[in-house]
């Protein structure tokens, strides 16, 4: 509220928010999930996944709607509130370990060993893991998903409503019912990928967002015709999350897995980065969005078929 350079702008919003969710979310639950829990590992990582991506979705609507009626500074405040209340029931509930209750991960009968800090340092970790052609197919991926995903439909597609004339807070609303869908969708993908192969799992996953954002275009651009989107995209909004956890976790091991996969959810930040500038920069120049989500569409066909370039492990490779 009291900004008022671009550079204030670009440092508060752009770091220190963007560190403060890189921090969070998807990958604090992975880990939560991976130390946690042995069975109904990919139900959990679903439940997470699908409350923090929901909840994202969920509240565009209301504050649009605040924003429009008492302004952004309002709008704002709501969620600040909402983060400090998150604050004061993590610090009070939330604990490391199952170890730290006396407890163990829930399908385990013995204590898990809990290798050195200095093995889990991220940059030894990046160093191994680099080393193997799952992380890279996974990173690759995951850059797609975050391209297809938080960086275009998230950040654009309020903005490529209202080119065709729907007002934001239906074009909002049309998000939020995505995040319905979504719910149900990384629940389901969590289930499943607690019975099916992932690399299986992650081809449709992938192969059908592709489809449905090549079929975004010929919605007409109706409420009725967004609303089949809605539905279809949004059971797919990051159903990929459980099935890429799991195979990090048979890949690098429980207590590597969050480490690793951290690193391969900044190749899904990365993504979101680049197809946010890149379909903002077509929006510009040639006055469309079509291109940017024709492109997105593409890739995710693309990262259907690589993901079965997965090898699955026989053993974990980097020891603990």
């Amino acid at each position: 509220m009291l900004m008022t350079q671009m550079w204030q702008l670009v440092l508060l919003w752009g770091i220190f928010v963007g560190v403060g969710s890189g921090m969070t979310a998807i990958v604090l639950g992975a880990t939560v999930a991976t130390r946690w829990f042995t069975h109904r590992r990919g139900l959990v990582i679903g439940l997470l996944t699908a409350s923090s991506a929901t909840g994202q979705l969920a509240f565009l609507p209301l504050v649009a709607k605040i924003s429009e009626s008492h302004g952004w500074r309002a709008a704002l405040l709501l969620v600040v509130g909402l983060l400090a209340a998150a604050l004061v029931a993590v610090l009070c509930l939330l604990r490391d370990r199952p170890t730290d209750l006396g407890l163990l991960p829930y399908g385990e009968t013995e204590a898990v060993p809990v290798p050195p800090p200095a093995q889990l340092s991220p940059i030894a970790m990046l160093k191994e893991a680099a080393r193997t052609r799952t992380f890279w197919i996974l990173f690759a991926s995951f850059f797609v998903c975050g391209a297809s995903t938080n960086g275009l439909i998230q950040t654009h597609f309020v903005s490529l409503c209202g080119d065709y004339g729907m007002a934001a807070v239906t074009a909002a609303s049309v998000l939020a019912m995505m995040g319905i869908f979504d719910f149900i969708g990384t629940i389901g993908s969590g289930w499943l990928s607690d019975r099916f192969d992932s690399r299986w799992l992650l081809f449709w996953y992938y192969g059908l967002r592709g489809l449905s954002l090549l079929y975004l275009p010929h919605t007409d651009f109706t409420f009725g015709g967004l609303s089949l989107f809605a539905v279809f995209y949004g059971l797919d909004w990051i159903a990929t999350v459980p099935p890429t956890l799991k195979l990090t976790a048979e890949k690098f091991g429980r207590e590597k897995a969050g480490v690793v996969f951290g690193w391969i959810f900044a190749g899904h930040q990365l993504g979101a980065a680049a197809i946010a500038f890149t379909a903002g920069y077509i929006r510009t120049t040639y006055e469309t969005y079509i291109p940017a989500f024709l492109i997105a569409g593409s890739l995710c066909l693309f990262a259907a078929f690589f993901v079965l370039l997965i090898m699955r492990p026989k053993t974990i490779t980097i020891a603990a």
